[in-house]
């Protein structure tokens, strides 16, 4: 291969701006991005992409005119694709770009990948919509940006959330509603007539870029590209909601509408999601660094099996079509080639353990068993935040607070951040602390294994 002479550059003209997103990041870029270039109508439909906390992402970007390469990698080796979907790559800071891009009428869709604890932060920003500000969080972001459109007469647009979070849709509304409501009930009235707020489970393990995987597009390509996003080649969109100012015709590259989503979202947040939780802490603890690694651990992948089993009785449906997920997952997980660090996925753990732990925990207790595998996940992320202190987490100071108490009152209070009226339950403090005994003392032991080989039972070792 020659030496690369150029920059990645655009050479057709862009599509026009009819999306707006929030989260500019690799994963945005492997899924709602690549969807678009796959639409059948894709030159219809340009994306401008908006940074969240850093600006790193659009300011490269912007310099090779939104383009960037997606890199699928497998077993069988890599392929290579040029993306042009983003027409604009915007520092989030630049609120006033994103305010008049929703006052346009022919914006028609705005997604979002702003982590699961974003939604919770736009009260933070009141203050300053009162005063006329500019808001800094992506919630505040969007109110002031609905605003607008309704001042300008913009008309209806639908809000698509492509976080990992239950009925995210509705959390994405109910996030906005509130905000909404304190700043103008008007437009709380005119946002819940208006404006649909579409739920989406989204599925593609993409990992953060290394320098080796720029050097290997200019070595394989030709060119110059600073933003080349890694993915594997599997990829899964279904979402549930109207889009009353139009969409791309996603459905064209795979992605599925339905109209209800909660059983595939439960399907992706435990199966997928849990299982990355359970790798992540137990994984590091026992000093694995990427998923590939901590699943050819028997003791990690124990786990994780244990977990499947118990989720599983709770996504009925044939259609959800769990077996063939599983192996699925198992193949898509021990891909060696991509190398998806267990610290990147740890981050967060209280926010996402509500999702992917505490209601199979629940259900599996409904049900009168124990709900072990579940609760491991928790022991999991307990010995790892002790391990760890000071780590990445909405709730980092009860943590440390957490972190002064002992014994089963530490796994108490830890627990709480979780679920009160689970944490309420001394069966399940003593459940949890139990299987946490093992990760505070080092490697988990040959007998910890055994306890929660014993969850298919429904016992506790």
């Amino acid at each position: 291969m020659s030496t690369p002479r150029a920059r990645l550059s655009r050479t057709t003209p862009a599509a026009p701006v009819r999306i707006v997103h929030l989260g500019l990041g690799a994963f945005h870029r492997s899924h709602q991005a690549w969807y678009t270039q796959h639409a059948g109508d894709a030159g219809e439909w340009g994306i401008a992409s908006f940074t969240g906390r850093r600006p790193d992402a659009a300011t490269v970007l912007a310099a090779q005119d939104g383009l960037f390469t997606v890199v699928e990698r497998s077993d069988a080796g890599d392929s290579f694709e040029v993306v042009g979907s983003i027409v604009e790559a915007v520092d989030g800071a630049d609120v006033a770009r994103f305010v008049d891009l929703l006052a346009a009428p022919s914006t028609a869709v705005v997604t979002l990948t702003i982590t699961e604890a974003a939604y919770g932060l736009g009260a933070a920003d009141l203050p300053v919509l009162l005063s006329g500000g500019e808001p800094t969080t992506p919630i505040g972001r969007l109110v002031a940006g609905l605003a607008a459109r309704k001042n300008h007469d913009a008309g209806p647009l639908a809000v698509v959330s492509c976080d990992n979070l239950s009925d995210n849709g509705t959390v994405a509304r109910n996030g906005v509603l509130s905000l909404a409501r304190e700043v103008d009930a008007g437009l709380a009235e005119w946002i819940d007539a208006n404006v649909s707020f579409v739920s989406t489970s989204v599925d593609r393990i993409t990992p953060r870029t290394t320098p080796e995987d720029v050097a290997l597009v200019a070595e394989s390509c030709g060119y110059l590209d600073d933003a080349p996003v890694v993915t594997e080649p599997f990829h899964n969109w279904v979402l549930s909601g109207d889009f009353p100012a139009g969409r791309p015709r996603w459905e064209d590259a795979g992605a599925v509408f339905v109209d209800d989503i909660e059983p595939y979202e439960n399907r992706k947040l435990w199966l997928l999601n849990g299982a990355h939780s359970i790798l992540a802490y137990a994984g590091q603890l026992r000093g694995h660094a990427t998923v590939a690694e901590a699943l050819s651990d028997p003791l990690c992948r124990d786990a994780v099996e244990d977990f499947w089993d118990e989720a599983a009785r709770h996504l009925p449906g044939e259609e959800l079509r769990v077996p063939e997920y599983r192996t699925a997952l198992l193949e898509r997980f021990g891909n060696a080639r991509i190398a998806h660090h267990l610290a990147q996925i740890g981050v967060d753990g209280s926010t996402k353990l509500r999702m992917r732990a505490v209601p199979v925990l629940r259900a599996e207790r409904g049900d009168g068993r124990t709900g072990a595998a579940a609760a491991r996940m928790i022991a999991a992320w307990s010995a790892y935040v002790a391990a760890r202190p000071g780590g990445q987490d909405p709730q980092s100071e009860a943590i440390a607070d957490a972190d002064l108490l002992s014994g089963a009152a530490r796994t108490q209070a830890l627990l709480a951040l979780l679920d009160e009226e689970l944490a309420r339950d001394g069966d399940v403090v003593q459940l949890v602390h139990g299987l946490s005994g093992p990760f505070l003392d080092g490697a988990p032991t040959a007998a910890a294994a055994a306890g929660v080989g014993g969850v298919r039972s429904g016992t506790v070792a």
